[in-house]
């Protein structure tokens, strides 16, 4: 036997010696599935070590084989016991070794067999069997059988669309009934037992009537598939032909032995969609697409696509609603137990509400909650919706620069889903959520396009009630759906998306809003966190205090609650080693909890040279202070800045020296000293970018105190927008902005007098503690600046 892999060995071509064994003993080849009769010609593939070496002795001696079918095909290794024992004797034509390394022979069957005993001690399977030959009977009834079973082979031939000629010759050239019916019975589509019921009938008769039975049922469902054929062709009506297909269908299904379980899916989908409530034109499309469902094969590439796709559009709450209990006066006590203060977003709220329960179809404005972080924008967003008995759901865009996370990816494309707010929409099951789209303005825009713009349509009251999205390929209505959108910069939002939206701002917290924050929700949170009761663990007012003040230096809350969550822990870690039961953290136990103070007030010592002046800015994450400061050396008058300054801070310089240069004299300063020398401003902390105009007057300060050698008040800060007459104008950010002088320890700001309607947005408490001062000109500003000459 050639070894490469494509070789072929002929049983007859055999050289080698051959083993000595009586006629009637067989080497045995167990087959799965497979009943090989007398004169069929059939290959058979061979993977298991013992049929293998059955195989290569039988081509080796050229013995012929005998083939047993397994009775359980799972088996690896059939014993003697579970194999049938008629089989059939074989000849081997063709051995061949595949390049893949698989085993391959052809075989001929020659005669049935029986087996009488297995002979033991042999690497493979070996028998004693007798030989079965069909009797030689001519008789009329077996003639007219062999007749009959000629006119049914023929005309089963003739309905198969491409029967080969050599089989229908080989049928009509036939005069052996017993030959004709294994002919027929190796090719009938059979389960492996009925071919082997056949195999082993020795009465011919009877095996040609059972032939014959199992032939004749074939022709029928074979003439039965044509007929329908035949019939769908020639309807016209569009309802009786899909019901002919599905006949058809399950028909050929039917005698398969397989359909029903797909049948039932089908059935319970389209049960689905009739129950979802989609809308008479979304119906329409969604059967549409069913009925090719149900017409394509489950191996079809478009198969599981479109199973999908109406797998999304019977879970999209067409119809569902969720019932609302908008009840003003528990409206407002949710909103008072989850949030602090913050008393003109509530009273927005709760008018929104209002409006919506006297009017519940009407279109009510997009809210826009923008401030700095962690004061609260999101769960104000949960509080309306338990307040309004909604589901919630949250859809951050923080990020998203895909318009297609908007609007969907089209299904054309593999892996395509829904956009963002269908998704939503799904995981809420209902139609009228409140939904809080989150950092509005940190999306991006690139080559797939602008997400803010395929917003627009969504957050459009007169537009959304036909959204359409690109999976779906239908409109759904958004209408009912309540969103509402949070954003740190309001700047950073395109203006058409920002005309669409009511802006409420959260600009920050005072101390004393913290504490009691801190004492009424933070600590008890970072308590349970802490696996610890109110017992357990004692922070003292003070310390909180103390964390605030020390600590934390934001306009939110997210600091503070760490920081008390560093305090629990410590507290719970004490408790848990069994220290101590219980543990009261008062102020001077911070610095070997929290380690040393981080803030502490720099105001006096950074102020006590000429040319520094306290400044405000305004940042998205909330209000700080800046400090500008000036120096001067001989030089040539050139300018310098330092401090990561922009271009319109820079501009702000030039334009205070500028002022500065013009009123000189009125402000007993030397002209010749700004050509004489070159002046440095710079703001610390140089990492950090700055711009804005608001710095203006601090700048001019700080040049006005540098050249006439006088200190400005540690106390004060300072912010306004200036001109080259020396005008103050006014700035944005005002509540930031005196918010951090708060936090600070300023005592005293400075603001333009034209931001006196800003007034009001500052918190009272603040108000009382603090100084203001209304300027309108520089020269105002300096007087309530300047200290005694240095």
């Amino acid at each position: 036997m050639n070894s490469q892999a494509d070789s072929l060995v002929d049983a007859g071509e055999q050289n080698s010696p051959q083993t000595e064994w009586a006629d009637d003993v067989l080497i045995i080849l167990p087959v799965r599935n497979l009943v090989l009769y007398p004169g069929i010609v059939h290959p058979v593939t061979i993977g298991r070590p013992q049929s293998l070496a059955a195989a290569q002795e039988a081509a080796r001696s050229g013995r012929p084989v005998g083939l047993l079918l397994q009775k359980d095909s799972e088996k690896d290794e059939p014993g003697p016991d579970e194999l049938f024992h008629m089989g059939t004797v074989s000849h081997i034509l063709r051995y061949v070794t595949a390049p893949d390394g698989r085993h391959h022979v052809v075989c001929q069957g020659e005669a049935r067999f029986r087996v009488v005993d297995f002979i033991p001690g042999h690497p493979f399977l070996l028998a004693r069997v007798d030989r079965i030959e069909d009797p030689a009977d001519r008789s009329p009834e077996l003639e007219a059988r062999l007749i009959l079973l000629k006119q049914k082979a023929t005309e089963a031939l003739a309905l198969m669309p491409q029967a080969p000629n050599e089989l229908i010759n080989a049928v009509q050239g036939m005069e052996s009934a017993g030959a004709l019916a294994d002919l027929v019975a190796g090719y009938l589509d059979l389960k492996p037992e009925h071919k082997q019921s056949l195999l082993e009938q020795t009465d011919l008769k009877r095996r040609v009537d059972e032939v014959l039975e199992h032939l004749t049922h074939r022709v029928e469902v074979m003439r039965l598939t044509r007929d329908i054929s035949e019939r769908t062709k020639e309807q016209i009506d569009s309802r009786q032909r899909e019901a002919l297909l599905r006949e058809q269908m399950r028909t050929i299904q039917n005698e398969l032995g397989e359909g029903q379980e797909r049948e039932d899916e089908l059935r319970d989908l389209r049960e689905a969609i009739e129950a979802a409530g989609m809308p008479e034109g979304v119906l329409g499309t969604v059967t549409k697409d069913l009925r090719r469902l149900e017409r394509m094969g489950e191996g079809a590439a478009e198969y599981s696509l479109l199973r999908t796709y109406l797998d999304w559009m019977v879970e999209l709450p067409w119809s569902r609603a969720s019932e609302e209990h908008l009840d003003l006066a528990e409206a407002s006590t949710i909103l008072d137990t989850d949030h602090y203060d913050l008393d003109k977003v509530k009273r927005r709220i709760l008018e929104y509400l209002a409006v919506r329960k006297l009017n519940p179809q009407g279109k009510s404005p997009i809210l826009c909650f923008v401030g700095p972080p962690g004061v609260g924008k999101t769960s104000l967003g949960q509080s309306i919706a338990r307040a309004m008995g909604r589901p919630f759901e949250r859809v951050s865009l923080g990020g998203v620069h895909d318009e297609a996370e908007i609007r969907g990816h089209r299904r054309t494309y593999i892996g395509a889903l829904p956009g963002v707010i269908i998704q939503a929409l799904r995981k809420a099951g209902t139609r009228n959520p409140v939904v809080m789209l989150d950092e509005i303005d940190k999306m991006g825009s690139g080559i797939q396009g602008d997400p803010s713009a395929a917003l627009l349509e969504v957050l459009d009251p007169e537009q959304n009630a036909t959204f359409r999205d690109n999976y779906l390929g239908v409109p759904f209505d958004l209408s009912r759906v309540m969103f509402i959108a949070t954003a740190n910069v309001l700047d950073q939002i395109p203006a058409p998306l920002r005309d669409r939206m009511e802006v409420i701002e959260l600009p920050g917290y005072t101390q004393e809003d913290k504490l009691e924050i801190a004492r009424r929700y933070l600590l008890d949170r970072q308590r349970r966190a802490a696996g610890l009761t109110k017992a357990q663990c004692e922070i003292t007012q003070a310390a909180i205090a103390a964390v605030i003040g020390g600590y934390t230096r934001e306009a939110g809350c997210r600091n503070l609650e760490r920081e008390l969550g560093n305090l629990c822990r410590h507290a719970a870690f004490q408790v848990a080693i069994g220290e101590a039961e219980t543990l009261r953290i008062d102020e001077s136990d911070l610095p070997a909890i929290l380690g040393p103070v981080r803030f502490e007030p720099e105001v006096a010592s950074r102020t006590c040279v000429p040319g520094v002046a306290t400044g405000l800015a305004w940042t998205p994450v909330g209000g700080e202070i800046l400090f500008v400061e000036a120096s001067r050396a001989p030089g040539s008058g050139r300018l310098i800045l330092t401090g990561q300054l922009g271009d319109v801070m820079k501009e702000s310089a030039q334009a205070a020296l500028s002022l500065l240069k013009a009123r000189s004299q009125a402000l007993g300063i030397d002209p010749v000293a700004f050509e004489a020398q070159d002046i440095h401003v710079h703001v610390p902390s140089g990492a950090i970018p700055k711009d804005g105009p608001s710095a203006g007057v601090a700048l001019f300060t700080a040049l006005a105190s540098l050249f006439r050698d006088r200190t400005v008040r540690s106390d004060v800060a300072m912010t306004g927008e200036i001109t080259l007459r020396g005008l103050v104008l006014p700035v944005g950010g005002i509540k930031e902005k005196v918010l951090a002088a708060h936090r600070a320890g300023i005592a005293k700001v400075l603001l333009p007098a034209r931001n006196r309607r800003d007034f009001s947005e500052i918190p009272e408490a603040v108000r009382r503690k603090m100084n203001f001062a209304w300027i309108e000109t520089v020269d105002e500003a300096l007087a309530e600046t300047m200290t005694k000459d240095a």
